[in-house]
């Protein structure tokens, strides 16, 4: 891995308010152009002349093509630029917006809509330009607003779409979109600093293809399994398509250097916590938008429907939408003095307290918007917490891509409790005056299973260990102390050092090591892993004394005490000792000399061999962790001996004594 030269600039020209707003615009409107068509859905195949069934594309194609574009734009901002992958994708946002409303048919309408999903990377992206462009005291408001964007886009555009669709027509709930899309890249072109913290790298071109097909094909059976059947056999196919691209694409990803998906920085623990607790979070926040409108437009003749209109029934969701704004400080704050995991599990459990005022609490209209308000409350402090656990548990240089990840599964939750609800609201019904209605134990079910939903990931949260002091502790590099007290904005720079991994002795690059960097008091910084030619890159939160510490499975660690200036800087780590397979082969406690000692992985993997000296004692490269079959062909060239091995962690000495183990004589064809 390479990058650019990191040095944060040390005056902006404009105010971090005006960043923090832009980019909080910019995941609004991409939240509220993916809810905006749901009010006119009962309207579209009178509009378009098409069935129900085909009208729910329109929701759909959205929702692929963002599970797409969402980890490719993702990682591309890390390779290549933040700013200029976020302005990528609301570009595309905006000629979906425009293609839609000047195409006028259903074709153009659907094609807008999937050039709109690539803006489903606009968060993650701009969550990501907020940790590099802001000081560390504000990270924690601005990273919360952004995240409580998705839900504040939501929650309005169910009002403004029915709105803006009685005054102007079908065609301006996109124009609309695509003339505020217009400004605010006008917006993030001025005011957004372009960040350079990068790390360039061949793109996983593999490991893009399968993803995609993988979550293609998931998404597209989740959506679908309610119309075509959950047996049927195009939806089958889709899982078994699903299961085939995942079984190849999770080998080919462990493979490579520099993947698509780090899925062994995803498999740590509060990375993978994180990410399970995105999806059960999805889940419980979609049932409180999904259901909440529908159950305040359905008929009075119920006995609990309240018959409002399409635009009165959204704008009950805008108390929801403001509450989420008001409470993104509070947010904040929890997370700057008890941490994000504190925060993950207060937001957590104000879900399920809503969920639980839902169920019990459906007689009247303010009854249900305050439940619905306590929802989206707790919805927007659980949603601020998992950016801020995931960015400091992954390397700086690649926040983007694993805050994609991130995104992509709680798209995974919205899109599951999208296909619940259908199927429960269709399977629990009554028939009221010759019509049939969802049953209130319909909506009463839903929240059930939303509240249990959020509880689960309340348990999950608690699991999360503790981050260390990149979270909320900051360095002080000079004096060599750590306080929670950030330093002075004009104060802090951070720099990037690059470099290799290569072996001292010939120079050649040494792969896929980990380098990490621990403050003068041993407080971990930030790390790295290497691709496949040595290239590493970390993050520094300015010049001073830090610790290096690099290893790799076949070498002896290393660590270095190092000064870095306050500017980017390009350091080589040298490994001076490669590990070692050692031992001696003895018979009946006698060396035996000459023998030859063969390594072989099963399987088709590595193999290596040697012969013991005259002492018996034998030395081979170490190679990686796992089973191996250790072989010994005694001197007389027929002799054989073999048994399986479990290499641990180095440095590994095996002693073989002959006499204990069984001979194979003679040559065999």
């Amino acid at each position: 891995m390479s990058a650019q030269p990191a040095a944060r600039r040390s005056a902006r020209k404009f105010p971090d308010w005006l960043v923090i707003a832009t980019l909080g615009c910019g995941g609004i409107v991409v939240s509220l152009e993916k809810t905006a068509v749901v009010p006119l859905l009962p309207e579209y195949p009178r509009i378009f002349g098409v069935t129900s069934d085909d009208v729910s594309w329109m929701v759909t194609v959205t929702l692929l093509s963002a599970a797409v574009a969402t980890p490719i734009v993702s990682r591309l901002a890390d390779m290549y630029g933040k700013r200029r992958m976020l302005l990528l994708a609301m570009v595309l946002m905006v000629a979906g917006a425009f293609t839609a409303s000047i195409g006028g048919t259903f074709t153009w309408a659907l094609i807008g809509r999937g050039l709109q999903g690539a803006a489903g990377a606009v968060i993650p992206v701009g969550i990501s330009i907020l940790r590099d462009a802001l000081p560390q005291q504000k990270i924690a408001g601005a990273v919360s607003l952004m995240s409580a964007s998705f839900g504040i886009g939501s929650a309005l555009g169910l009002p403004l779409s029915g709105l803006v669709y009685e005054r102007l027509g079908w065609q301006a709930t996109f124009w609309v979109v695509g003339i505020v899309g217009l400004l605010l890249i006008a917006a993030v072109v001025v005011f957004v600093p372009e960040s350079t913290v990068r790390s360039p790298a061949p793109f996983d071109y593999a490991g893009a293809f399968l993803l995609s097909a993988g979550m293609t094909a998931v998404l597209l059976a989740i959506t679908k399994g309610g119309v075509w059947g959950w047996s049927s056999y195009p939806v089958l196919g889709l899982l078994a398509a699903a299961a085939v691209s995942f079984a190849l694409w999770f080998p080919a990803e462990l493979r490579t250097g520099q993947p698509l998906v780090d899925l062994r920085t995803s498999a740590r623990r509060p990375v993978l916590l994180t990410n399970i607790g995105a999806v059960l979070v999805g889940f419980s926040m979609y049932a409180n938008m999904l259901v909440t409108t529908q159950q305040l437009q359905l008929s009075r003749e119920t006995g609990y429907g309240f018959g409002l209109s399409v635009l009165a029934a959204g704008l009950t969701m805008i108390p929801s939408g403001l509450a989420m704004v008001a409470v993104a400080p509070v947010s904040a704050r929890i997370t700057n003095t008890y941490g994000a995991r504190a925060t993950l599990v207060t937001g957590c459990s104000v879900m399920a307290a809503g969920y639980l005022v839902r169920v019990l609490f459906v007689q009247t209209v303010p009854e249900i918007i305050i439940g619905a308000v306590i929802v989206s409350v707790g919805t927007a402090i659980s949603m601020a917490a998992m950016p801020t656990i995931i960015m400091s548990n992954v390397p700086l240089t690649d926040t983007a891509a694993a805050n994609g990840v991130n995104t992509l599964l709680r798209s995974v939750g919205t899109s599951t409790c999208s296909a619940a609800v259908a199927t429960i609201l269709a399977s629990l019904t009554v028939s009221i005056g010759g019509g049939t209605f969802p049953g209130l134990d319909a909506f009463r079910t839903i929240f059930v299973l939303a509240g249990f939903a959020a509880l689960a990931a309340t348990g999950v949260a608690c699991l999360i260990p503790r981050s260390g002091s990149r979270e909320a502790t900051h360095p002080d590099l000079h004096s060599g102390t750590t306080t929670r007290e950030p330093r002075p904005a004009e104060q802090k720079r951070e720099i990037l050092v690059r470099g290799r991994l290569l072996a001292a002795a010939d120079g050649r690059p040494v792969g896929r090591g980990t380098v990490t960097v621990l403050d003068s008091e041993g407080g971990p910084v930030d790390w790295s892993r290497a691709d496949d030619d040595g290239r590493y890159a970390v993050l520094l939160p300015g010049g001073g004394r830090y610790v290096m510490v690099a290893s790799q499975v076949r070498w002896r660690p290393v660590s270095e005490v190092l000064a870095f200036p306050d500017a980017s800087a390009n350091h080589d780590i040298h490994f001076r000792e490669q590990l070692s397979l050692t031992g001696r082969v003895r018979h009946a406690g006698r060396p035996v000399a000459d023998a030859l000692v063969i390594l072989v992985r099963p399987g088709g993997g590595s193999t290596v061999s040697t012969r013991s000296d005259t002492r018996g004692n034998y030395e081979l490269p170490l190679p990686g962790p796992g089973g191996y079959v250790l072989g010994i062909v005694e001197p007389d060239g027929r002799t054989t001996h073999c048994r399986r091995v479990l290499l641990p962690a180095p440095d590994t000495v095996i002693d073989v004594e002959l006499a204990g183990w069984e001979p194979h004589t003679g040559l065999r064809i």
